[in-house]
């Protein structure tokens, strides 16, 4: 897809991205970095643990859920700052070999009232894994630029 500016944006619009596989190694390497905990780093403790095996970190699920969505090249040239996201909800583990796809919907698109040469557009993403099952839930505010030259 192609960049689109702020004005491109419409309450409704739907956008879906690719898929992306979680190994075990990259949902460990994450949370050696980022969420130890065990449940994420140790796949023997982990099947002990309330999820009965190795689960990736919601941090990661989310990062990558952005990424997937940023991939689409929407916003790329558009994109100013995000200032916030709100209703982050983790509904389901992820797992090793789960492969997670980010469904975007337009909740909101607001106008600027001090600065014309942008709005606000409020994204709900959808986060499901290969059999449909939504993983992840949340909104994120997004700051993006009006089409050069339209401001």
């Amino acid at each position: 897809m192609h960049t689109r500016w702020f004005e491109d944006f419409h309450v409704g619009d739907r956008f879906e991205s690719r898929g992306a596989t979680l190994t075990e190694s990259q949902i460990v390497d994450f949370a050696l970095t980022y969420d130890p905990q065990q449940m994420h780093v140790n796949a023997a403790a982990a099947v002990d643990g309330m999820f009965g095996g190795l689960i990736a970190s919601g941090f990661q699920t989310l990062a990558l859920s952005f990424r997937l969505f940023f991939d689409l090249g929407l916003v790329e040239k558009s994109n100013i700052v995000g200032p916030g996201m709100d209703e982050v909800r983790w509904l389901a583990p992820v797992r090793p070999g789960d492969t997670l796809k980010s469904v975007v919907a337009v909740l909101e698109a607001r106008e600027s009232r001090s600065k014309t040469d942008r709005g606000t557009v409020r994204f709900g993403f959808t986060v499901e894994n290969q059999r449909g099952e939504t993983v992840l839930t949340y909104q994120a505010l997004t700051i993006i630029r009006r089409r050069p030259g339209d401001g």
